[in-house]
């Protein structure tokens, strides 16, 4: 509970963020998984990517993935390119098939687009396989359009970390609440697109304070979510593609403008004094994670 609109964002902070037995948990987890893909293909190099390793994963962990990225030896993708045995589909069959024998018992290894998932009791690990490119960054397999994408998700960690210090500091939390944000109403949107809006919206702008700076975020992303939003780090398409119908753009302008009118009543309630019902009005657009009023 707190008694000023600093304080419950002060609190909500702390209330996105994982626990430490949480964080030991991804941690012997993710060796674990590293370790099973070694016994079955010629790893080159493996590290923690995502939401996790940009420091803008949020509690709880359950709702959340952990993503792994595997770089193998050549071979496998001249095994596998050009549609070879099975192609893109067929290297990450092959990546299910070898967590399978370390992990028998789980219940739902599955493969999707660009990852094979190991859904855990406590959260999911994203297992991506990829390619050291000539030209830079990686190339991942895309089973769904049976090509390779390019991408550098180291170049994103280190996109988000310049940020948040040139942010002092408060550009990850402020992600996270946005993160938050969305999950209380619906999870309409992928995790990486509002990161890639933020960075853009909030470029060079001072975050005074992170009521302020969230309803700064929800005004720009009403125009942000209808344009393209580029990967930062210099590859691949838009990042908000899958927003690709009109309804879909009108629905993600509405989300938009809804968190936007009520951080301003919000606002303008704790401007007249009425401290209480601002923050309810915050617990609308956040959910159970921001504090109550006490």
């Amino acid at each position: 509970m707190a008694r000023t609109i600093p304080e419950s964002f002060d609190q909500f902070r702390r209330n996105l963020e994982p626990t430490a037995l949480q964080v030991m948990t991804v941690s012997t987890r993710q060796q674990s998984v590293r370790a099973a893909m070694e016994k079955g293909f010629d790893v080159k190099d493996s590290f923690l990517t995502g939401s996790y390793s940009r420091s803008t994963m949020i509690a709880p962990l359950k709702q959340a993935d952990v993503d792994i990225f595997i770089v193998l030896d050549p071979k496998y993708f001249y095994h596998y390119d050009n549609g070879q045995n099975g192609g893109q589909a067929g290297l990450l069959d092959l990546v299910k098939r070898t967590l399978r024998r370390t992990y028998p018992d789980t219940p739902d290894i599955s493969r999707s687009g660009q990852a094979v998932s190991i859904r855990f009791s406590d959260f999911v690990v994203d297992v991506v396989p990829g390619f050291v490119c000539q030209d830079g960054g990686f190339l991942i397999p895309n089973s769904v359009s049976s090509n390779w994408i390019q991408t550098d998700p180291k170049a994103h960690v280190t996109i988000m970390a310049e940020s948040n210090r040139a942010h002092e500091g408060d550009l990850v939390p402020l992600v996270k609440m946005i993160k938050c944000w969305n999950r209380n109403s619906g999870s309409f949107f992928r995790s990486f697109h509002l990161e890639v809006m933020a960075l853009g919206a909030l470029e060079g702008i001072k975050i005074s304070d992170f009521d302020s700076g969230v309803r700064f975020f929800f005004d720009h992303g009403r125009k942000l979510v209808a344009t393209t939003n580029l990967d930062p780090a210099g590859y691949g398409d838009d990042v908000g593609s899958y927003i690709n119908t009109q309804q879909k753009i009108n629905d993600a302008v509405t989300k938009f403008q809804l968190a936007y009118d009520r951080a301003i009543k919000a606002e303008g309630l704790a401007i007249r004094g009425s401290t209480a019902e601002a923050i309810q009005v915050w617990t609308m657009i956040f959910g159970q994670y921001f504090p109550a009023y006490g």
